[in-house]
């Protein structure tokens, strides 16, 4: 462990390993995977669920494939082998030249997920930078990351594409071919030596996966190691592959060099028809479902006299292949190979699994992190103009209804209605908030597991760059329209304490709106507990109920109401020191004088429950 290369991780003892091409070799060691799984409604049941069994073997420089039906335990296996599972329920070794992964490997290795996760309001460029700017070291120069980024963009062919937009369901943008393109350059910054891929074809069509694979295949043949999990390739991606690892059901049923696979499936008995795509002759005969199987079998009931019950169909196939390749000479070779690797058998590889290490600072990260959130909000304009229009359009029309208020009872009435109407307006508009992260959940978890930035930076850019000005915005604008067409009290403090707390409003409600959505993966989920939230805090507002009327038992429920702090401090600001019964003498024996009615601003508070000392206003704003 003492000496490591260029990525950090351990270099390979001469004697190890033969005939290698410069680069990494990682091998795994008896890995197996369980997980529990819970069923039942009422009465919940915990069964364990064994996912990967016992699976041996050795990757080395070049194209490294893993192969299997749906459900075999390939994207498992490819989530072990690069330290992304949950080390609870795995027991095994995975090493790299035959020492421990490190502590950093997920940082130091590539990995691309299925679904393309890069921001889709950005240029190709622009999401290389990022990528560059947060998992390079900053000691390294601005010039020798451009070098790199104009490097990698050659290398994958997307000089035409590099300043054009990658696209989002609103924006049309590059190909699905330079999309796969473009999320392997955001790992390739990193020049890692071994770099994964969860089914890298998927959603692409023949010909554009055939290509992303050559780029693969010209990748490894400079000593990288790559692994990657693949569903039905044709013959033509076949042909590339370095080795070849078949699972099914979480089974070994042939690990070894690609070329030699339908050699060994021959001397299982099972023979592949001329003109047959190998990958899908190996996934009929592990379904049970080929004419060799067929065939095969025939010839196994024949002799057994047909005992066998054919009930058992896909399993003992399975099982079968899975005893004969232990039993195979490649199997014999493989075993050979781990055991010449150092320590094999001593070393445990969990260091891998602790946190990442960053090689950027906090400051740099929020920076970054908040340039690429406002750049996103100003490249996808639907969302933030639409809703600054809304609120200009809102605020006209709840002018005219409201317009130039009078100082009397109806006023009073009036007043109160508007203020609060604008409150809960607030509250409602920042369901939107629960998007923010809701929708680049899996970008988040991609780049947060491969160490681009810690959570904490993450959540501060976005809410820097997004949230603040996309709630502080509306309230501004709501308040230079609404205050003058309605007349409302006419002093310069009065107008500014109207907007901070419309603001104050909606940054509480936006905060209350992140925390329920941060639990969901639904954005309709996350949106239905809110409005929830948010009606049952409405009636404790102060306008449909008098807070003073209600029962101590449930009264206590008012403290918890966000619309409450913010209807009572608009309240205190334009009711306090106004009248509202012009022309009447409080001596004269008039309906003012009669302790039902409410002639000032300062009774109708008091009546509603509020303090006239200046900390009933305050105390608001710091709720």
């Amino acid at each position: 462990m003492s000496q490591r290369n260029n990525n950090g991780l351990p270099r390979m003892n001469s004697r190890a390993v033969r005939t290698l091409a410069e680069g990494d070799v990682l091998s795994f060691h008896h890995i197996t995977y369980r997980v529990k799984v819970k069923s039942g409604f009422l009465v919940r049941k915990t069964v364990e669920k064994e996912i990967l069994s016992d699976i041996n073997g050795i990757m080395k420089p070049g194209l490294n494939a893993i192969l299997g039906p749906t459900g075999g335990g390939k994207s498992s296996l490819l989530d072990v082998l690069a330290a992304r599972k949950d080390p609870k329920g795995l027991s095994g070794d995975v090493l790299i030249n035959g020492a421990p992964q490190p502590a950093h490997f997920k940082c130091c290795s590539g990995y691309v997920v299925q679904d393309d996760v890069v921001m889709g309001t950005l240029t190709v460029r622009e999401n290389l930078q990022f990528s560059a700017a947060l998992r390079l070291p900053t000691t390294m120069k601005n010039h020798e990351k451009n070098e790199r980024i104009n490097t990698i963009i050659k290398e994958l062919g997307l000089e035409k594409v590099a300043d054009s937009k990658v696209g989002t369901q609103f924006i049309r943008g590059i190909s699905g071919g330079e999309r796969k393109r473009t999320s392997i350059g955001m790992e390739l910054i990193t020049d890692p030596s071994i770099l994964f891929l969860d089914e890298p074809t998927t959603g692409l069509d023949s010909s554009t996966a055939n290509a992303v694979l050559l780029l693969l295949k010209r990748m490894s043949k400079q000593g990288r190691t790559i692994i990657f999990s693949i569903h039905q390739p044709r013959y033509s991606i076949f042909k590339l592959f370095d080795s070849l690892t078949l699972l099914a059901s979480g089974k070994l049923v042939f690990h070894g060099p690609a070329q030699k696979a339908l050699e060994y499936f021959a001397s299982a008995g099972y023979h592949c028809e001329p003109y047959n795509n190998p990958a899908d002759f190996f996934l009929d005969v592990i379904n049970g479902d080929s004419s060799a199987v067929m065939l095969n079998r025939e010839e196994q009931d024949n002799e057994a006299n047909k005992t066998e019950e054919p009930s058992k169909g896909e399993k003992p196939v399975i099982e079968n292949l899975s005893e004969f390749y232990i039993n195979s000479a490649i199997y014999g070779e493989t075993k050979a190979e781990l055991d010449q690797l150092p320590g094999a058998q001593e070393k445990k590889g969990t260091s891998a699994f602790k946190e990442p290490v960053y090689v950027t600072s906090f400051c740099h990260q929020l920076r970054w992190i908040a340039r690429r959130s406002f750049k996103n909000l100003l490249g996808n304009p639907q969302a933030s103009v639409a809703q600054l229009i809304v609120t200009v359009i809102l605020g006209l029309i709840i002018g005219a209804i409201y317009f130039d208020l009078k100082y009397d009872a109806a006023g009073m009435q009036n007043r109160a209605g508007v203020l609060f109407f604008l409150t809960t307006n607030q509250c409602f508009s920042s369901v939107s908030a629960v998007e923010l992260f809701v929708v680049e959940k899996k970008l988040f978890i991609h780049e947060y597991i491969s160490g681009y930035y810690r959570v904490s930076s993450y959540f501060f850019g976005k809410v820097m760059s997004d949230l603040l000005p996309m709630r502080f915005l509306p309230s501004v604008i709501f308040t230079c329209i609404l205050y003058f067409m309605l007349g409302l009290k006419k002093t310069v403090d009065a107008f500014f304490i109207m907007m901070f707390t419309l603001i104050m409003v909606a940054y509480t409600a936006s905060s209350m709106a992140l925390a329920i959505a941060t639990g969901q993966s639904v954005v309709s989920v996350a949106t239905l507990l809110m409005t929830i939230a948010f009606v049952f805090m409405m009636l404790f507002s102060g306008l449909l109920v008098n807070l003073r009327t209600i029962g101590p038992w449930l009264s206590w429920l008012q403290y918890f109401s966000i619309p409450r702090y913010g209807f009572t401090a608009l309240q205190y600001n334009e009711f306090l020191g106004q009248e509202f019964c012009p022309g009447f003498n409080v001596t004269d024996n008039s309906t003012c004088v009669n302790s039902y009615a409410i002639c000032t601003g300062n009774e109708y508070l008091i009546n509603q429950g509020i303090e006239l000392s200046p900390w009933g206003l305050w105390k608001n704003h710091v709720a």
